[in-house]
């Protein structure tokens, strides 16, 4: 039986993106969108005040208020300079990606000049293994990268009593998901387990392969929870409307550099930092027909700034598009740091495109990739 491709009523997210539902053909971002109007933010503001007021003890003890998570880009910047703003000292803690482009280095150094920064980088060696396992076994090199993202940031507060943490924006408000997630506040264990987008994947499971160790894989492993009582992980995006083009205008203006990092993006500001971000968002669009540009363009339809007859014939042009550079790096240097052959990647490839999906939607612009990387 084919899949049909089914998208949004209002804006483009298709009926295949994982987690989403829909309502009378309406996904659950453009329903949460549509709420924001009946949300007290003055009242959420109040809130994130009280939170500071309780957090001027742990300032008086260890020098910040809170942890900001951050990769330096244009939402971890709008994070930093918005909480320097409200008057909470910030500790930013950046769990070092995958492979670092030029200027995501630039940005994270640029993000250094307004708040005290902590890298932390686990073994190069072993998260290039991971790339490889994360590609191979679920179709997304990117699966270490979530996991130091929501492992590395607690640790760090469980050594430095640190116990207040912000992440941006709740995705499943931004983006989609089941209905009941959208107005989550905190990003708890649970929320961590079913949407950090791990995929089904544990770190113990990395044990055994390509010689990886227990030891190896403890920079990924949560704390325990005895050790993260206490501690708290809010969305900022719960307090504040979220809006991806003012963070990343906010961003500018403090110093962020930005550029389209692929021609598979419609914006510029976004996911600078990693260069392996293309292949992870290539599988996402082989696996469930939502590209990166699809997302993009979704958030702006429910914006007003482009109608939805805009949106399809941007994602016809950009979805899809295969990413021979990403952010500066050739693609050939992102196989190269995983110890992958392109006729390697081509047979992953194969096997994750929804070939019932592609039939559906009469894609042509896959058969050229595919072909090139099963020569």
């Amino acid at each position: 039986m084919v899949l049909q491709m089914n998208r949004c009523k209002r804006c483009l997210t298709p009926t295949s993106r994982p987690d989403t539902e829909f309502v009378d053909g309406v996904c659950s971002a453009c329903i949460s969108y549509a709420k924001r109007t009946e949300t007290d933010w003055d009242a959420r503001k109040s809130e994130l005040m009280a939170l500071l007021e309780r957090s001027e003890e742990t300032r008086a003890r260890t020098g910040y208020n809170c942890i900001v998570p951050s990769s330096g880009g244009k939402d971890s910047t709008y994070q930093v300079i918005t909480l320097l703003d409200l008057g909470f000292r910030p500790l930013v803690v950046t769990a070092t990606t995958c492979l670092l482009t030029p200027i995501g280095r630039r940005n994270i150094d640029n993000l250094a000049r307004y708040a005290t920064t902590v890298e932390v980088t686990p073994n190069r060696t072993v998260r290039a293994k991971l790339n490889r396992i994360g590609l191979e076994t679920v179709g997304d090199i990117s699966w270490p990268e979530r996991m130091a993202i929501f492992t590395i940031p607690f640790k760090i507060a469980t050594q430095t009593g640190i116990n207040i943490l912000f992440y941006g924006e709740n995705p499943q408000n931004q983006y989609g998901g089941p209905v009941g997630t959208e107005n989550a506040k905190h990003l708890t264990r649970r929320w961590r387990s079913e949407f950090g987008g791990f995929l089904g994947l544990r770190p113990q499971d990395a044990i055994g392969q390509f010689g990886i160790t227990a030891d190896d894989m403890r920079d990924y492993e949560m704390p325990h929870q005895s050790e993260t009582e206490g501690i708290e992980a809010h969305f900022l995006g719960y307090y504040f409307p979220w809006d991806s083009g003012r963070n990343a205008e906010v961003a500018r203006r403090h110093g962020m550099q930005q550029q389209c990092p692929s021609v598979a993006n419609f914006w510029e500001s976004e996911n600078l930092d990693n260069a392996m971000t293309g292949l992870h968002d290539f599988f996402g669009y082989l696996k469930y027909g939502y590209g990166r540009a699809c997302a993009q363009v979704s958030v702006e339809i429910r914006q007003g700034k482009l109608t939805r007859d805009q949106g399809i014939c941007i994602i016809k042009t950009l979805d899809g598009i295969f990413p021979n550079m990403y952010a500066g790096v050739h693609i050939s240097d992102v196989l190269r740091h995983i110890s992958l052959s392109a006729e390697e990647l081509g047979g992953i490839i194969a096997r994750f495109k929804n070939t019932e999906l592609f039939d559906a939607e009469h894609r042509s612009d896959l058969r050229p990739i595919l072909r090139e990387f099963s020569q």
